[in-house]
């Protein structure tokens, strides 16, 4: 496990932005059609801001990035609180990608209705239809909240400990409270797990995700990496960082 401390929002969202596009040409200079793993948030838009500022990211043949969601928000496909929705404006729809590869998680009203189990189970099956039964991220991304949740895996929630790849999620303490998420072992499913925590509403729930072993309790402390944990915080969100982090 890696922490990684700058100063400010901003250049954390910068430094996140350069590592993701060099892994991205990394990865491709392998042979490799990278398969990313998006989270939502306040820092995320800033870093998919940032991505179109880094210069490498023309080096990036974005027709071969294949692009996933770690959880969603249960809501109509043009409702703002929707991440597939804030990632196309901030940097996806300015990206020559191919849409074929690009897997958002169903809207409530659209193919599934309100059915948010078969919206759920549905984003599993394709997981599991393109990436086979053991399926595996390059990069996968995630905020923490205040309250020390991941993805829309919230402490306490039955949620947490659901089995299968992505799971329903129903009366979440943050609205909106129907929510799609990757479940658990599927967040640690990536090479490589990246955290991104901004602001000092964000320290002591950083704190507890780096020390605690109860994943019921601070989910934020379950997924890793299989090759590398990293966690990327500003100097506000690192303030009550473990001695030994």
């Amino acid at each position: 496990m890696t922490v990684e401390v700058v100063p400010t929002a901003d250049e954390l969202a910068r430094v996140v932005a350069t590592r993701l596009v060099e892994r991205l040409v990394a990865l491709q200079d392998d042979g490799r059609v990278p398969s990313i793993v998006l989270t939502g948030g306040t820092i995320a838009n800033q870093v998919h801001r940032a991505v179109l500022s880094v210069p490498a990211h023309r080096s990036v043949d974005w027709s071969r990035v294949e692009v996933w969601y770690g959880d969603e928000r249960f809501v109509p496909t043009d409702d703002g609180d929707r991440n597939a929705l804030q990632a196309r404006q901030a940097l996806l729809s300015a990206l020559p990608l191919d849409p074929h590869l690009v897997h958002e998680m169903a809207a409530a009203g659209g193919e599934f209705g309100d059915d948010v189990d078969a919206a759920a189970a549905a984003y599993g099956a394709e997981i599991l239809r393109v990436l086979g039964a053991e399926p595996r991220f390059d990069v996968l991304m995630l905020g923490v909240g205040p309250d020390g949740h991941c993805a829309s895996l919230f402490p306490g929630h039955e949620a947490v400990r659901a089995p299968g790849v992505a799971v329903a999620v129903r009366d979440a303490p943050k609205p909106p409270p129907t929510r799609i998420s990757l479940c658990m072992d599927t967040l640690g499913r990536a090479d490589e797990v990246w955290f991104l925590a901004s602001g000092e509403g964000k320290a002591q729930a950083v704190h507890d995700a780096l020390t605690s072993d109860d994943v019921v309790a601070v989910p934020a402390s379950g997924p890793k990496g299989r090759d590398r944990t990293l966690w990327f915080l500003d100097a506000d969100a690192a303030s009550q960082l473990p001695p030994d982090a």
